[in-house]
């Protein structure tokens, strides 16, 4: 199995797991729930016919094993210098939103005990944050519905396995509901002329023409498109000689309804024409 693509799924308990396991499963990876680590190397000598196609495996591993911190040290280190591919996927979401989803689905935090659920998580944060250090993807999961996180995983994962050009995700957001955890470059783009105190522009949002005419408009944010597209330009190219396959470019206003939507659908355009895989997510436009 060492020409397999193998995912190691893990992060914080709620973070949605059992979702990303589905998604992979649906785009024809094998895919394991509660692997133990120790298990891991035994699990990949086993003859697989695989048709000359290459193999993809994706394995969920979290603290449900006991041994799991301790063991994924030694383990994962010593499979890549056998030459297996191994890539970390590593799930978060705030604090908040994992409460609100431990309460809505009434389960039990698996460090929680009889405290706090919120003391479970802080001390799960903690004794994973050695292997979100080291993730080779780390997905913030706070404003995805299940459905939406299901969509990206597919997307990711597919156009990855396609094509050899990285991936691009745009991301608009609101500053108000907080910075995305996953996003390499983050750009405020609140300086530009806000639709949300224009008669007629407040209720609608930045995919509608007439809140993007507003927005693009400005000589402001012709002048800022230009520049900070040159920028990407000649950034990208540099991502991909350092083997980065996904680069989350996240663009934010205040509400992340107007004018950070409007930005990423203009520049969703210059990716569309350098034939980028793209996938684009407004995580707050339905917020406000």
């Amino acid at each position: 199995m060492k020409n397999a693509r193998i995912i190691i799924v893990t992060g914080l308990s709620g973070s949605g797991k059992s979702t990303v396991l589905k998604a992979f499963e649906d785009i024809g990876f094998f895919c394991v729930d509660n692997m133990p680590v120790v298990l891991l190397a035994k699990f990949l000598e086993l003859p697989v016919e695989s048709r000359g196609e290459i193999l993809k495996i994706a394995l969920v591993m979290d603290l449900r094993e006991k041994g799991f911190l301790e063991s994924y040290q030694e383990v994962f280190p010593e499979l890549r210098e056998k030459g297996y591919h191994l890539e970390i996927l590593f799930l978060d979401a705030s604090d908040e939103i994992l409460v609100r989803r431990f309460s809505q689905t009434r389960r039990q935090h698996p460090l929680a005990g009889s405290d706090f659920v919120l003391k479970g998580i802080r001390k799960e944060r903690k004794k994973l944050s050695g292997i979100k250090e080291i993730a080779n993807q780390i997905v913030d999961t706070s404003f995805f519905s299940v459905h939406d996180l299901r969509k990206a995983i597919i997307q990711h994962y597919t156009s990855t396995i396609t094509s050899p050009q990285m991936t691009i995700n745009l991301l608009s957001f609101g500053y108000k509901y907080g910075l995305p955890y996953d996003a390499d470059i983050v750009i405020d783009v609140r300086f530009l002329p806000n639709p949300y105190f224009v008669p007629g522009l407040k209720n609608l949002n930045g995919e509608e023409p007439e809140v993007i005419d507003y927005v693009m408009k400005w000589n402001e944010t012709e002048e800022f498109i230009k520049k900070f597209q040159d920028l990407l330009r000649y950034l990208i190219p540099l991502y991909e000689k350092e083997g980065k396959s996904y680069l989350t470019i996240a663009i934010g206003c205040t509400g992340g309804r107007h004018r950070s939507v409007a930005i990423a659908e203009e520049l969703r355009k210059l990716f569309d024409s350098k034939n980028y895989p793209i996938t684009l997510t407004h995580r707050d436009i339905h917020l406000e």
